[in-house]
Formats: C-alpha cells, structure tokens, sequence
C-alpha cells in the first residue's frame, strides 16, 4: 500500500497523470476500509490534473472556432473540439466510476461521504461543459441529483468545515453555469458565507486556514454574480 501511494505521489511529480489514477485506482481496491484524507486528497488531484489539459484545450479550440478571422476551418475545428470532448467525457466517466462504485461504498464518515458525493457531482458538470442534446441534458441532472445528495449529507458538518465550503462553491458555480439561475448560485453562496462568519470564532488554525481560502472564492463569485447578473465575461472560481 505504501509503496503504490509513494508511487502515485512520484507520478504527481511527473505529470503522469493516467499512471498516478491507475495507482490510486489500485490503492483503492486493495483497501478494505475507506481510505484516509491523505489518500482522498491524492484522489482529487489526480482526477483534476486527468481532466484539466482536456477542459482547457476544449475551451481553446472553441474560441479558435468562434473567432470569424478562421471561418474557413470551423468545421475542422468543431471536428477536433468534438474529438477533445469525447476524450474528456471518458475520463470523468472513469473518475465517476471509482468514486460512486468503489470509493463512497466504502464511506461510512459524513465528511468522506459529502467529499465523494460532491465529487461524483463536480465530473458529471466537468462532462455538461462539453456536452450537447439529451447528453447535456442527462449530466446535467446526474450532478444535480449528487450535489443534492452531498448537500444533505453534509448537514452534521460544521458551517466552516472546508468540505462543505467547497461544496457549496461547486454547488453554486453549477447553478451559475448550467442552470443559468444567478439568484440561486448566490442564495447558496451567502448561505455558506453566513454559516462560516457565525462559528469563525470556533474555528482552529488549520481549519481556519482550509477554510478561509474557499470563503474567499465564494466572496469573489458573489461579488461578480451581484454586480452584473449573467455575467460571462469572468471565470467563475470552483474547486
């Protein structure tokens, strides 16, 4: 066991980011119990880094494909995009399938199951940003369904435990980007934001520390969401 996480931390390092799943994956089945915060936060790297060249190169060959000066190879360019697509779609299919099937069965702490819930949630929306039709559609509700889930399961958590932030930050980008309803996204947001300033007081340095970083973001996506609602002209900020 040791060795494998050793090995999936030089993968990190290495930018092997299919090998260091495949380590964890392995990690994974070869644990009985849930595994511990360490080995969870490994999992959540892993995964982000698996998918994050996909999302961004989608994003860039839509702005090439958007952009009227190369008009003549769009539908090249829609071709590729839709190549990149699939790829990034098999992969969050992948990350879902460890964490729903192996991972949160495994669960039995509030924290560890709202973190896998919400990270079930976070790669169905990571699918939704390149999907279309009935694809869209079907993503676009399984997240709902497991952030919804998350929520709830997250009610014995402390207002400032930073699971719970984060997932009310996620939550909320959701509702922002996928659903287009502003009112909602913000409604979740100041909600957490509430909770956290009621109990900072109790909060220790390391729990501050986790914590205050999401505030933060939720701060920054509240501000841009009041002050031009349906606004898309700045990245929003998630987990």
């Amino acid at each position: 066991m040791e060795a494998k996480i050793f090995m999936a931390r030089v993968a990190d390092q290495a930018e092997r980011y299919v090998d260091m799943v495949d380590f964890l994956e392995q990690i994974v089945d070869d644990s009985s119990d849930d595994v511990n915060m360490d080995v969870r936060n490994l999992l959540s790297v892993g995964f982000k880094n698996l998918i994050s060249g996909q999302r961004s190169a989608w994003k860039t060959v839509q702005a090439i494909e958007q952009n009227k000066k190369y008009a003549d190879y769009q539908s090249d360019c829609e071709s590729y995009r839709s190549k990149i697509g699939e790829e990034l779609a098999s992969n969050c299919d992948k990350v879902i399938a460890i964490v729903r099937d192996k991972c949160l069965q495994k669960a039995k702490e509030d924290e560890a199951k709202v973190f896998y819930l919400k990270m079930i949630g976070d790669y169905f929306r990571y699918t939704a940003e390149s999907a279309t039709g009935d694809q869209l559609n079907a993503v676009t509700e399984n997240a709902l369904k497991y952030y919804d889930e998350a929520t709830q399961a997250a009610g014995p958590l402390k207002p400032y435990n930073s699971t719970k932030l984060g997932l009310a930050l996620n939550f909320s980008v959701f509702y922002y980007e996928l659903k287009n309803d502003s009112s909602k996204a913000c409604a979740i947001a100041e909600e957490a934001l509430n909770g956290a300033k009621e109990k900072i007081d109790e909060m220790d340095n390391e729990e501050a520390r986790d914590a205050l970083s999401i505030i933060e973001l939720l701060k920054e996506n509240l501000d841009l969401w009041k002050e031009e609602e349906g606004n898309d002209g700045e990245e929003v900020q998630d987990l």
